[in-house]
């Protein structure tokens, strides 16, 4: 997928954060709800979480230099660690802590009507989003389930926008289900509980995305089919086997491969070059991504021992 592949979920999913954050801050001024206080600062931290997905997609589109000869598609992978992160810090930690106090220190909500409005159309808004997010993850993900694309997505993006939405829509949820059992209730410790659940939900989906965006940030090689497929392409025409191989993704567009092949003894010094060339194309036309590939000829030992 290229870099613009998950351009319109993300500009979809800022543009309605934005409207959303603005609309819950709002409710909390007038409802004083720590749902929509902790809502709030989640839609901000998402709002911002987009921009800086845009920034990962521009910055890693500069060309390579002295100093990084491989380019920069790995600020990909480091602006979605970030978000990752700032979902925890601004998300998760802030929830948590203003849930805990309400639920220390409760506090009747003011024009409760107000707060399930604006939630409802955060609802709907929010919706559409992840609606797009799906669109968009279909057009790569091929057969596997959500959970394999999000583990083994190699372009960031779409797993981050697709766990972001999943998690405000269950927040909420929440947020709703704490205002509406402190207005039936009328208790309103309810709206401090709806709060922690928020917290401890964005913790999860942080974490999970921390972990998977620190494995792709250090360097991660090719999938199973797609190291399968290689390795066939790259034993055919006059090459015997490949004594050892070696990939990983520099960005999410662009696989190193690196490989020894035993080729057929008694090849000239230009037959060798056309079937070091032979394999190269046919890596390329069977796996994309494998953009950067060195290939060393050399002798396959394990036939004279």
């Amino acid at each position: 997928m290229s870099a613009g592949g998950g351009t319109k979920a993300i500009i979809a999913a800022l543009v309605a954060n934005a409207g959303i954050a603005a609309a819950k801050f709002t409710g909390f001024l007038i409802t004083g709800s720590s749902s929509m206080l902790a809502e709030s600062v989640h839609s901000l931290a998402d709002t911002s979480n987009q921009g800086l997905l845009l920034l990962g997609q521009k910055t890693s589109q500069r060309k390579a230099t002295r100093t990084h000869p491989f380019g920069f598609g790995r600020d990909r992978y480091f602006y979605s660690f970030i978000v990752a992160l700032m979902l925890f810090s601004l998300g998760s930690v802030f929830a948590l802590y203003e849930g805990i106090h309400k639920i220390g220190e409760p506090e009747p909500l003011t024009s409760p009507l107000v707060a399930v409005g604006i939630l409802v159309v955060a609802i709907g808004l929010e919706s559409y989003s992840f609606y797009t997010a799906i669109q968009e993850s279909k057009k790569i993900k091929g057969d596997a389930g959500w959970w394999a694309f999000i583990r083994q997505a190699k372009t960031p993006e779409l797993p981050v926008v697709l766990l972001e939405d999943a998690g405000a829509l269950l927040g909420l949820v929440f947020a709703l289900a704490g205002v509406g059992l402190s207005v039936i209730t009328g208790d309103p410790v309810w709206d401090g509980i709806g709060t922690v659940v928020i917290g401890l939900l964005l913790g999860v989906i942080a974490v999970i995305l921390i972990i998977e965006m620190k494995s792709l940030l250090i360097g991660e090689g090719a999938s199973e089919a797609d190291l399968d497929t290689i390795v066939d392409e790259l034993a055919a025409g006059k090459v015997e086997r490949v004594i050892h191989i070696r990939t990983l993704y520099i960005g999410p567009d662009e696989m190193l491969v690196a490989a020894k092949l035993a080729l057929v003894p008694g090849l000239e010094t230009g037959e060798v070059a056309q079937a070091i060339d032979d394999a190269e194309a046919r890596v390329r036309a069977k796996v994309p991504t494998a953009k950067l590939i060195y290939l060393e000829p050399d002798l396959d030992r394990s036939l004279a021992r």
